[in-house]
Parts: C-alpha cells; sequence; structure tokens
C-alpha cells in the first residue's frame, strides 16, 4: 500500500512538473485556462449560495435582526462576485458591469460594489497590441502611426483605446480589442449559464436567466468592432439635426473586427463635476440634451445607445460658439424595437406622465407585466407608487423616496425577478439605459427637473402622431392629425415655459409679490 502511494506521488509528481514546464513552454496564463476559471466561479458561486442558505438559520424573518444580517451577506457576496470578475476579467467584467448599473433593481450592496468594475478593466501589454494591430491589418506599428502612446486613455472590459498620430498628422483614436477576449467568450458564457442555472435550482426565487440571455445576444455584437462602427455612422445620420452631439468620424482602412481607428475627441467625463464646473458648462442644458437625444433615439427611432455610463459620455464646451457639445462613444450596443413595442412604450410613458392610471395598467399589460403592472410603473420610473399615482410630473423627487425605493427593491427582489423574466426581452435593456442616465442625473443633481419628462412626453406625441397618420388615408383626416399634434407640442411648450419661469429668479420674485399681495 505505501508502495503504491510513493508511486502515486512520484507519478503525480512528474506529472504537475511536465505540465509546468509545458505552460512556461508556451508562455501560457494560468488564468487562460477554462479549467482554472470554471473553478474559480464555480468556488465563488458556493460560498455565496451556501452563505445564503445557513445565514438566517436562527434568525427571525422580517425582524431588524433578519435585515442586518441579510445586509451583511448581500455585502459580503457582492465583495465575492466583484473579486471573481476582476480575476476571470473579460466577460465575466462585462456582466458585473451590467450588474453594477442595475440601480433599483438590486440591492443597494451588489450595485455600490459592482460599479467599482467600470475602473478595475484589465489591460493589454504593448506586445499584446501590437500582434493585434500586425494580425488584423499586417503592418507594423510604425508604418502606420507616427506616434502611438503607450499608456491607454482607457481600458474596458473588452477592449482599450490608444491615442496615436497618423503619419498625415491626424490624431486618432485607436480601440484595440484585448487579444484573448474573442477565444474566452464563448466559454465563459457557458460557465455563467451553468452556474446560473445551478443557482436557480437551489433558489427557485433567483430568476436572473433573463441575464444571460441578454449576454449570449449581445457579447458576439460588441466584440464585432466593425458593427460598432456601422452603429456610430448610423446614430450620426439619425441625430444629425442635434447640432451638441458630435460623433467621432471612423476610418474604415484601418478598422476590422478587433480594431476601430476614429476620430480623437477630447472633453470630460459626464459625471466629471469638477471639469463640469470648471469649464463653465450648465448642467440643466447638458442634462436636458441628454434627454432630448435619448427621447428620440427610444420613441421615433427605435435605435438606442444601450450603454450610456460616463465613461461613454463626454463633455466639451465648444471655443467658438461657447455651447456644450455632447460626445458620445463606444456604439458597439444597440438595441432596435420592434414598432408595435415602440408604440406601446409610447403610450406608457404618456399615460405615466398624465397620470392616466387606467391606460398605464392596460399598456403595462399588454408589454406582459400582468398583475405586476404596480411594480413595472415603479421600476421603469424609479419612483414610489404614491409618486405615480399622484403625478410623476408634479410629485417632486426627495430623498426620502429614494430611500423608500432602494429599501423597496431589496424586499421585493424575488418579484422583481419574476417581473423581468415576463417583460419583453427589449425592455431589459432599456432598464439599463434608464439607470445609468438617471445616475448621470442623480450626479449632475438635475433628477428633479421635469425637463427629460417633457422631452419625453413631446417625443411621444410625434410618435404616436407619425403612426396614426402613416396609418389614415384621408388627407382631411392626417390634416386634423398633423393640427391635433401641434397644439398638444404648442401646450408642452407653455408648460415647459411655464416651469422654467417658475423657477427663475423673475418667476420667484412674482410669487413672492403675490403671496405679499395676498397677505
Amino acid at each position: 500500500m505505501a508502495s503504491r502511494l510513493r508511486r502515486l506521488t512520484s507519478v503525480t509528481a512528474v506529472v504537475l512538473a511536465s505540465s509546468g514546464l509545458y505552460l512556461h513552454s508556451k508562455q501560457l496564463d494560468i488564468n487562460d485556462l477554462s479549467v482554472v476559471r470554471f473553478g474559480r466561479a464555480a468556488a465563488t458561486t458556493f460560498r455565496i449560495s451556501y452563505d445564503y442558505l445557513t445565514a438566517f438559520r436562527d434568525v427571525e424573518q422580517g425582524s431588524d435582526q433578519y435585515w442586518e444580517v441579510k445586509s451583511k451577506v448581500h455585502q459580503r457576496s457582492a465583495e465575492r462576485l466583484r473579486d471573481l470578475c476582476c480575476a476571470n476579467r473579460g466577460t465575466f467584467i462585462k456582466v458585473g458591469q451590467h450588474l453594477g448599473a442595475l440601480d433599483y433593481l438590486l440591492p443597494p450592496e451588489y450595485t455600490s460594489t459592482l460599479k467599482v468594475l467600470h475602473s478595475r478593466a484589465p489591460q493589454s501589454s504593448m506586445q499584446e497590441i501590437q500582434q493585434v494591430i500586425r494580425e488584423d491589418l499586417g503592418k507594423e506599428l510604425s508604418e502606420i502611426f507616427v506616434s502611438f502612446e503607450e499608456c491607454p486613455q482607457g481600458a474596458a472590459s473588452l477592449a482599450q483605446v490608444h491615442k496615436a498620430v497618423l503619419h498625415d498628422g491626424r490624431t486618432v483614436a485607436v480601440k484595440v480589442q484585448h487579444p484573448k477576449v474573442q477565444k474566452q467568450s464563448s466559454k465563459d458564457i457557458l460557465v455563467i449559464e451553468v452556474l446560473i442555472r445551478a443557482v436557480h435550482w437551489l433558489f427557485p426565487d433567483f430568476a436572473f436567466m433573463w441575464l444571460l440571455e441578454e449576454a449570449k445576444k449581445n457579447m458576439p455584437l460588441e466584440l464585432d468592432f466593425l458593427n460598432e462602427g456601422k452603429n456610430a455612422e448610423k446614430v450620426a445620420k439619425m441625430l444629425s439635426h442635434f447640432p451638441f452631439l458630435k460623433v467621432p468620424k471612423i476610418y474604415w482602412d484601418l478598422s476590422t473586427k478587433r480594431i476601430l481607428t476614429m476620430e480623437f475627441a477630447e472633453g470630460g467625463q459626464v459625471n466629471d463635476k469638477e471639469y463640469i464646473q470648471k469649464h463653465g458648462i450648465n448642467v440643466n442644458e447638458l442634462s436636458e440634451n441628454l434627454g432630448k437625444m435619448y427621447s428620440e433615439m427610444i420613441f421615433l427611432h427605435g435605435f438606442v445607445h444601450c450603454d450610456p455610463h460616463p465613461g461613454n459620455v463626454l463633455v466639451q464646451k465648444c471655443p467658438r460658439s461657447g455651447k456644450t457639445d455632447v460626445i458620445l462613444l463606444d456604439h458597439g450596443l444597440y438595441q432596435v424595437l420592434q414598432a408595435d413595442f415602440r408604440l406601446e412604450y409610447c403610450r406608457l410613458w404618456q399615460a405615466l406622465i398624465n397620470g392616466d392610471m387606467k391606460e398605464m395598467e392596460q399598456s403595462s399589460r399588454r408589454l406582459g407585466t400582468g398583475d405586476l403592472y404596480p411594480l413595472f410603473a415603479c421600476v421603469l420610473t424609479a419612483r414610489s407608487w404614491t409618486a405615480v399615482n399622484t403625478g410623476i410630473t408634479s410629485a417632486p423627487i426627495t430623498h426620502s423616496e429614494d430611500v423608500e425605493i432602494r429599501t423597496n427593491a431589496a424586499q421585493y427582489l424575488p418579484q422583481i425577478s419574476d417581473l423581468l423574466n415576463r417583460i419583453p426581452r427589449q425592455m431589459l435593456l432599456l432598464l439599463k439605459t434608464n439607470d445609468l442616465l438617471r445616475g448621470i442625473e442623480s450626479t449632475l443633481e438635475t433628477r428633479a427637473s421635469s425637463s427629460s419628462f417633457i422631452n419625453m412626453s413631446r417625443c411621444c406625441v410625434r410618435a404616436l402622431a407619425r403612426h396614426k397618420r402613416s396609418k389614415c388615408r384621408s388627407r382631411l383626416k392626417r390634416l386634423q392629425l398633423f393640427i391635433s399634434e401641434q397644439v398638444t407640442l404648442w401646450k408642452l411648450n407653455l408648460f415647459q415655459m411655464a416651469v422654467w419661469l417658475r423657477s427663475s429668479v423673475l418667476g420667484q420674485w412674482i410669487c413672492a409679490l403675490l403671496h405679499t399681495t395676498n397677505s
């Protein structure tokens, strides 16, 4: 028995030594091995699951101690998940970033912990960047660029961006995909699928399969930089009537599926308050322009940029006009909304803005929410049910309401998961987009402004009127619809003017004068 054990030990040592020499000779990183990545993910999933299964054994459900313990378990689990994403990188970081953006849908312990992944993305070495350029463009770096900054301008989960200068003097941004991402992404998605199904089997209330479905559908699109270039050109043409919007020009002769070369754009991140104050940028104007841009994308065109996190939205004060430009980057992920869905979504938002509870319920049910329509209205608007009933344009946003929403999000997580599995897949990225935009508004402290709702209402009116006219054969009826649309838009303009006047110094002076007179 002892001799067999010695032989087994010897054989094991030889195998391990040979494996180590092989990996060293091939210059392979152990973190690239699928078995290592799967083992790490499985171990983290087991630890998180075990924590949730055992932490509440001696705690009375619903008690103060229960919520305290639950918050601690959420925090520990979020930190373990964050560490896993940082270790496995690539697709894992992308999924983690997605989760970190789901404010009001996930407990705050998760979203606040996972948000750091936007600044903890991996970097590829200069040798790896040169290799990708050599393989895809067939030339050495020096043959294409006069200069190429080694330190990237930014590093994301799938790629990093370098500033460079072409031989003709043009300054460009070169987005280069991390070389290992393409090979690992499909395996990583499979690992995530297996583990999410296992968690769902253990915890039936955990119904986040929608996240997996979105990752499987969107990852191949995000890994194709030619698709990103086409999206950039399409949205630039679609929204060309907005003088404040800038989309960097694509240089197609220096672009491939893994490399995207574009015009270099300078500016500060949209949530950089120090930069905004230093350059005298009007935050209300900035917030309103973002609202106009995204409202048209969603309600009028049904072609929506679905990753507006602060790193992808830059702002810059134009030195000639003094106006604030919005620079939209990273066009890899767009959602194309089906016409029927887009029109129903228009009707829903109109009902929410107008405080029409009957139409809101009917539209929500047509979108598949069933009896969860009150929860859906709260998730969509990030407002309490009381505020939705009162009217989201008339009930001001308060800190206590935000706290109430976050608390309810933790309490109603099973119902939220059920809701997310009921609604159309198109809605999921819209919810993510809404949350990211709200995060920007919160940072700029413009969430209390009603201008975003007015812009949304304006776009809803135009979209529904356009649809009705397209179905109408009578010229007289089309004219009536056109006049009705213009009257409604005119009323919205008057309302916006009244809101502006009420918040202005002149408006406050008039209100004070009237109050004094009445007294």
